[in-house]
């Protein structure tokens, strides 16, 4: 296991939160943004076109 227990969190209320601060932002940080359409997640690669192919 890695981190703190979980017993030794909820002892003091600023350890919870601090602990749920953590988790709050860590959330908010891998979550990505929706309404910028120039993010790198919202675009497509452009198709692969083999240089052998036949064009039509």
């Amino acid at each position: 296991m890695f981190g703190t227990r979980i017993t030794t969190v909820f002892q003091s209320r600023w350890k919870a939160v601090t602990w749920s601060l953590g988790i709050l932002a860590t959330a908010y940080c891998s979550v990505p943004d929706a309404d910028n359409p120039d993010s790198q997640h919202a675009k497509a690669p452009p198709p692969h076109h083999s240089p052998w192919a036949k064009d039509h």
